[in-house]
C-alpha cells in the first residue's frame, strides 16, 4: 500500500504475478519425462552444516535428452548430493563416478505422469489461493477506507470491480499455465 488513503492495484497485481511466478517455479521442477536442469535446482542438499540448494554445490549439465549429470566442486559433498537426488521423490537414481553424478531421466509410467497431473493441481490451487487472500487483502482495504471516509460508496464499488476483474485474470493465467503443464506431462 503506498498511504493509508488508498489502495494500491499496481501492489496487488505484483503480489498476485508473485504467486504466479510461484507457481511457474514449482512447475519447472515436476519432470515431465525429459531431462532439463531445471528438475535439480529446487532439490536442496545438506552442507556445511546447512541446506543448499543443488546449483551450489555443483554444475548442472544436460548432455543428452534422457540425462543430467552434476559437476560436484567439494569431493566431500558427492554422497551429499547423491543422496537429497534419491530422496527427492523425483524417481531419480544418480550414478557416481569420482565427483561427477550422472543422472538418467527414465521415462514415465502412466501411472506417474496422472500422479504429476495430480501434484501440478495442487500446486495451481495453491497459487489460485494465494491470489485470492491478495484479493481479500484489498477488499479489506477497501472497505477500511470506505469506513473511514476516505473514499466514497461509488469509488468502492469501482474499486472493488477493478480488483475483481485482476484477479479473474490471474486466476485464468493459472489455469492457462496448468493446462498447459499438464498437456507436456501427458505428452508420451
Amino acid at each position: 500500500m503506498s498511504d493509508d488513503n488508498t489502495l494500491d492495484i499496481k501492489d496487488l497485481k505484483r503480489r498476485m504475478n508473485g504467486a504466479i511466478d510461484v507457481l511457474r517455479s514449482e512447475f519447472s521442477g515436476l519432470r515431465t519425462g525429459r531431462a532439463a536442469s531445471s528438475l535439480l535446482e529446487p532439490i536442496m542438499v545438506s552442507a556445511y552444516g546447512s541446506q543448499m540448494p543443488m546449483s551450489q554445490v555443483g554444475t548442472i549439465s544436460v548432455p543428452e535428452p534422457r540425462m543430467l549429470s552434476v559437476q560436484i566442486w567439494d569431493k566431500g559433498l558427492v554422497s551429499a548430493a547423491e543422496k537429497a537426488i534419491r530422496e527427492s521423490n523425483l524417481g531419480l537414481n544418480p550414478i557416481t563416478e569420482g565427483q561427477l553424478l550422472r543422472i538418467p531421466v527414465p521415462e514415465l509410467s502412466e501411472e506417474r505422469r496422472k500422479e504429476l497431473t495430480k501434484v501440478a493441481h495442487q500446486y495451481a490451487e495453491q497459487a489460485k489461493v494465494a491470489v485470492r487472500n491478495v484479493r481479500r487483502d484489498g477488499m479489506d482495504t477497501l472497505k477500511r477506507l470506505e469506513k473511514d471516509g476516505h473514499i466514497g460508496e461509488d469509488e468502492h464499488r469501482h474499486q472493488s470491480d477493478e480488483v475483481q476483474k485482476i484477479t479473474d485474470e490471474m486466476i485464468g493465467e493459472i489455469d492457462t499455465v496448468l493446462s498447459q503443464k499438464d498437456e507436456e506431462i501427458m505428452q508420451v
